[in-house]
């Protein structure tokens, strides 16, 4: 295998590249020759982790910089659907025609053997037939795959037991997937058609995951909803998590913590720019509260003028965290329920508080309160009352914690890396190029 070239391709925001950094290492430790496709941006990331950088030629980058300056008229769309709707279109699947050409412009000078893509990569299942490659996809999201068990995906609702909800919950699916996001699919089979490509009959969620040959999925079963039906190329590998290296970070704060009744960690994520939504209401709520130490992180957005309005000893705000270094001192994470920082908080065993609506954030915060991991406020706009209630609600009752526990057991049972490269030996060993079936596994491979 020391002579397969896998080249990696990921959308250009942050949830969809930092997965995917440690397994890009770890397969070209093992020999793999590894190359990445991304925007111009990621530049100097992919230089410190020493991967040869193939960056957008054709394709523009849109990332949580200048999403919004580049559609303007996103910010003044309200509806959950139609928010979702937009974003599927403008910012993933329009993007096929350049992503095919960047990519088959980097095959006819560095023929790669298997490309590994964020499933949001929309050419990818384009590239596979065009080039007549393997190629497996990453779930870096909550596993979407239209179910008859389930409620439709990107509404945030949780499974039911009752009858009468569960016949709500399949009128939902037809409606989602043949009225509201019916435009996403038929725009995908546009451009399958323009590439004289067999358009898919399937929902365009569900052809993001059945048209590869693999479907790696980040974390694992304990975190999804229990179902009968799953394509048989998915497999369960553990949280892949960012690439960490050897370099050890400590907290800075970590004596300071010692001394708090309570420690919180809050966040909004790296897309969302805007403060008010999470991290001022968190901070309204604890400002007279000096029993509690709350740590923010605004991934750059208006730190200066948060330190300068809330300047209380018991607020530590910072541009970055190291959240590794962090966690293992915190009670309560309050986040907008991103996926990436979602798996962190499970594995350091931290119960949350979730505020979190677009960009697939429901589904993820459906999830923490259908687990009882955490409580879902159903909302990206909380007050600071329901934060501030929610934490002590989560405090008192040790349920939270114990369920975090033991999902976080279920982590370890997983070696994340291990296991995709297992994966990925059988996609190479496979005459056709399809996967041949594979057994699921749970227990750790080293």
């Amino acid at each position: 295998m020391q002579n397969k070239k896998i080249l990696f391709a990921t959308m250009p925001f942050e949830g969809h590249f930092n997965p995917l950094t440690g397994l890009a290492v770890h397969l070209q430790s093992l020999g793999y020759e590894v190359a990445w496709y991304a925007g111009a941006s990621y530049a100097d990331k992919l230089r410190k982790l020493g991967v040869d950088h193939f960056p957008f030629q054709k394709a523009v980058e849109i990332n949580q910089y200048n999403l919004d300056e580049l559609f303007p008229e996103r910010k003044r769309i309200k509806g959950t659907i139609a928010r979702l709707r937009f974003d599927i279109n403008r910012v993933f699947i329009e993007r096929i025609p350049e992503f095919v050409e960047d990519v088959k412009r980097i095959y006819q000078d560095w023929p790669f053997d298997l490309i590994v893509y964020d499933l949001a990569f929309t050419a990818g299942p384009v590239i596979k037939q065009l080039l007549n490659i393997p190629v497996a996809a990453v779930g870096v999201v909550p596993y979407s795959e239209t179910s008859e068990d389930l409620p439709p995906s990107g509404m945030g609702k949780s499974p039911s037991i009752h009858f009468m909800i569960k016949r709500w919950h399949s009128f939902l699916s037809y409606l989602t997937t043949e009225v509201l996001l019916k435009p996403c699919t038929n725009l995908f089979n546009k451009y399958l058609d323009e590439y004289g490509l067999e358009p898919t009959k399937d929902f365009v969620f569900d052809a993001a995951i059945r048209m590869p040959d693999l479907y790696l999925q980040s974390g694992v079963p304990g975190f999804e909803y229990e179902r009968k039906d799953m394509s048989k190329n998915v497999r369960f590998v553990g949280p892949l998590l960012p690439y960490k290296g050897n370099v050890k970070h400590f907290f800075t704060h970590a004596a300071k913590t010692k001394t708090y009744q309570k420690v919180l960690l809050a966040t909004q994520g790296t897309v969302e720019r805007d403060p008010s939504k999470i991290i001022v209401p968190t901070l309204e709520a604890f400002k007279n509260d000096p029993d509690t130490l709350v740590i923010v992180t605004t991934g750059g957005s208006q730190t200066a003028e948060l330190r300068e309005r809330y300047p209380q000893t018991h607020f530590i705000i910072e541009d970055f965290i190291d959240f590794n270094s962090v966690m293992p001192f915190v009670n309560v994470y309050v986040t907008n329920a991103g996926y990436g920082g979602v798996m962190l908080s499970i594995q350091h065993e931290v119960p949350m508080v979730a505020a979190g609506v677009h960009e697939g954030k429901n589904e993820i915060a459906a999830r923490i309160g259908y687990f009882k991991l955490g409580i879902n406020l159903k909302t990206e706009t909380p007050k600071p009352a329901q934060i501030r209630k929610s934490v002590e609600k989560i405090m008192a009752d040790k349920e939270y914690k114990r369920n975090v526990q033991k999902l976080s057991s279920e982590f370890r049972q997983y070696s994340p890396n291990a296991l995709c490269e297992k994966y990925i030996k059988e996609l190479f060993g496979s005459k056709s190029g399809k996967s041949s079936p594979m057994r699921q596994v749970s227990e750790v491979h080293s």
